[in-house]
């Protein structure tokens, strides 16, 4: 296995806070920690240089979720082969409230869930994404 890739969290939604800071430091471990479970052949995380975590909107999710899945409405995560995880936020909090879990703790889950799709561990892929 080469370089670990890098992994960059970026806020591009406005309307809920969230601590980028404290994911970032999740995200860096989770990244880690993903890449130590071994596979059989190479992953698509193992052969990334740079992993994108973008915290969005419902609205934009909503765009992403109808493009790539060709499903209405937002969904909690979508991630890409090529290395962006998009999280919406509002999903995220609502989920949160809905199983008892803290907003911060539920970004985490959807990091991990992102980062261990991309080292292999699928559920459903769309085209171009997984």
């Amino acid at each position: 296995m080469g370089k670990s890739p890098r992994i960059n969290v970026r806020n591009r939604q406005r309307k809920i806070p969230v601590n980028v800071a404290d994911l970032q430091i999740f995200a860096v471990k989770a990244l880690r920690r993903c890449l130590q479970l071994r596979k059989r052949k190479p992953t698509d995380l193992a052969r990334l240089h740079e992993v994108f975590v973008w915290l969005i909107s419902d609205r934009r999710m909503a765009s992403l979720h109808r493009r790539f899945m060709h499903q209405t409405g937002p969904t909690d995560v979508l991630t890409f082969q090529h290395g962006e995880i998009f999280i919406s936020v509002e999903t995220a909090k609502k989920h949160a409230r809905a199983f008892g879990n803290s907003l911060a703790s539920e970004l985490c889950l959807y990091i991990a869930h992102g980062l261990l799709h991309l080292h292999g561990f699928d559920d459903r892929t769309p085209a171009g994404a997984r």
